[in-house]
C-alpha cells in the first residue's frame, strides 16, 4: 500500500511539473533562434573588453532583441543603431552598453 502511495504521489509530481513547463513556456512567446545567435555574437564582440562582462551582455542582449541590431567596436559607434542609442534607463542615462 506504501509503494501505491508513493508511486500516485511521484506521478502526481510529474504531471504538475510538466503543466507548469508547458504554461510556462506558451507565455514567454516564441524565440527566433536567429535573432538570438545574432544578439549573442554581436554582444559577445561589443563587451569582449567589459570590466562587468556579465552585466554588459545582459543589457546588450536586452537591447539587441528590442532593436535588432548592435552597435560595431566595444564602445561608441552608437549612430549605428538609434534604437540602441536612444533607450535610457530610470535614470535618463544610456540604457544600452
Amino acid at each position: 500500500m506504501k509503494t501505491f502511495l508513493v508511486a500516485l504521489v511521484f506521478s502526481s509530481l510529474v504531471l504538475i511539473s510538466t503543466f507548469l513547463v508547458q504554461t510556462t513556456s506558451a507565455a514567454s512567446g516564441p524565440v527566433d533562434t536567429s535573432l538570438l545567435s545574432f544578439c549573442n555574437s554581436k554582444c559577445a564582440d561589443r563587451c569582449a573588453v567589459a570590466g562587468v562582462k556579465d552585466r554588459c551582455l545582459n543589457y546588450c542582449g536586452i537591447c539587441c532583441k528590442e532593436c535588432k541590431c548592435v552597435p560595431h567596436g566595444t564602445y561608441g559607434n552608437k549612430d549605428d543603431c538609434p534604437c540602441y542609442r536612444d533607450k535610457k534607463n530610470s535614470k535618463g542615462k544610456g540604457k544600452c552598453p
